[in-house]
């Protein structure tokens, strides 16, 4: 090969490197916000007793924070009923159970401290 065959070749390498560098970048940029998205407090819960430190639990995927007698969590794909009571097994009866839709009813919340 002579240099004039080289340079081509460089420039198409070159181009091939940058074009897949912006993929990237612009493929993190856009999964950046969804991530951050899905941490956000979703559920918030006060607990009839509260805990004696702070405490994390992993619960069916979903990451729960808790500390004195509150808990947080991002959205679970359950009914909010069945995601208070896999709470329950774990940390202990709720005194409250709210999402940004409202509270549990009485009804609902006596069923999630059944279990």
């Amino acid at each position: 090969m002579n240099t004039s065959s080289i340079q081509p070749l460089s420039r198409t390498l070159l181009a091939l490197g940058l074009a897949l560098a912006g993929t990237f970048a612009s493929f993190a940029a856009t999964t950046t916000p969804a991530h951050a998205q899905s941490q956000r407090t979703y559920y918030s819960v006060a607990l009839q007793t509260p805990i004696a430190g702070p405490r994390s639990e992993i619960i069916r995927g979903i990451m729960w924070k808790c500390a004195g007698d509150a808990c947080t969590a991002s959205r679970d794909v359950s009914r909010p009923v069945f995601v208070c009571s896999r709470l329950v097994k774990k940390i202990g009866p709720v005194a409250s159970f709210r999402t940004p839709d409202g509270d549990l009813s009485a009804e609902d919340l006596t069923r999630c401290n059944a279990h």
